[in-house]
C-alpha cells in the first residue's frame, strides 16, 4: 500500500522544519499551503546565500533548501523545479533604457560586472558597468537608478529543491510533495492527476448532453407522443 499523507495531530511540536533559500526565490506560496496541511508542525523559512544554504544542509541546521542549479555534492539529492531567465541590470538613462531586449553581443560592448549581485547591483548604479542575472535576482534587489532588460539568447538558470539524500524523513517527503503540486490526500511519490482541459471533444460531449436534457432524450416509457397525421395518398 502507498504512505498515506501524514496527519497533522500525530506529528507534534518539535523543532520548525526549516528552509533555507536563496534570493529571488519566493517560498511563501509553499509555506501557506504547510500551514494549513501541518498546522502543528511550524515550518521557518531563512534567506541565505548559495554557499550558506549547502553547509547549513551538511550541518543539518536546515532540512532543505531552495538553491541553484548545479551542485556538486553526491550525497545531496535534488528536484529540479522551474528555470529563470537572464535580465541585464543597467543605469538609469543607459542606452539599453530603450530597448525592449538585448543581445549578448550587445553585452560585449559593455563592463560585466561579476561580483555578487547585491554588490554588482550597487555598482551598476555608480556607473561602473553592468551585471547579468536572474529576472527573479533583479526584481528582488530593484531600485529606482537602475533598470533591467531581458537578455533572450543568454543561459537560463534552474531553481531546485535539495535535500541530504540520507535525511529524507517523512516531513522532508511533505514538502517534495507541496513543492510539486500534489494535494493533501494524494499518497507521497503520487503525483496529482491532470484535470481534463476543456477542448473540442470534450465541448462536444457537453453541447449534446445539453441538447438531449432540453429536448427530453429518448422517450419516456407511458407516455406516447402525439400520431402525426397522414396525407391522403392521390388516386
Amino acid at each position: 500500500m502507498p504512505d498515506a499523507p501524514l496527519e497533522p495531530t500525530t506529528i507534534g511540536t518539535g523543532r520548525p522544519f526549516t528552509v533555507a533559500y536563496v534570493v529571488g526565490v519566493t517560498p511563501g506560496k509553499w509555506a501557506r499551503v504547510w500551514g494549513e496541511r501541518l498546522p502543528r508542525h511550524p515550518l521557518e523559512l531563512r534567506m541565505m546565500n548559495h554557499d550558506e544554504s549547502l553547509g547549513a544542509l551538511e550541518d543539518g541546521s536546515v532540512d532543505v533548501a531552495l538553491v541553484r542549479l548545479p551542485i556538486e555534492r553526491q550525497h545531496l539529492s535534488a528536484i529540479p523545479l522551474y528555470e529563470e531567465q537572464a535580465v541585464v541590470v543597467v543605469p538609469k538613462d543607459h542606452a539599453f533604457e530603450t530597448l525592449e531586449a538585448v543581445t549578448s553581443a550587445d553585452l560585449q560592448r559593455e563592463i560585466l560586472l561579476d561580483q555578487d549581485w547585491a554588490a554588482a547591483v550597487e555598482l551598476v548604479a555608480a556607473g561602473v558597468g553592468v551585471a547579468v542575472m536572474p529576472q527573479s535576482v533583479a526584481r528582488a534587489l530593484s531600485r529606482r537608478d537602475v533598470i533591467a532588460r531581458s537578455v533572450p539568447d543568454a543561459s537560463t538558470t534552474e531553481i531546485a529543491l535539495v535535500w541530504v539524500t540520507a535525511r529524507l524523513t517523512p516531513l522532508v517527503e511533505e514538502f517534495i510533495g507541496i513543492v510539486r503540486g500534489r494535494t493533501a490526500n494524494s499518497s507521497r511519490g503520487t503525483p496529482t492527476p491532470p484535470t481534463e482541459k476543456p477542448g473540442p471533444a470534450r465541448a462536444s460531449r457537453e453541447k449534446a448532453t445539453t441538447k438531449l436534457g432540453r429536448t427530453g432524450g429518448a422517450k419516456q416509457p407511458g407516455k406516447p407522443g402525439r400520431p402525426r397525421a397522414r396525407k391522403p395518398k392521390p388516386r
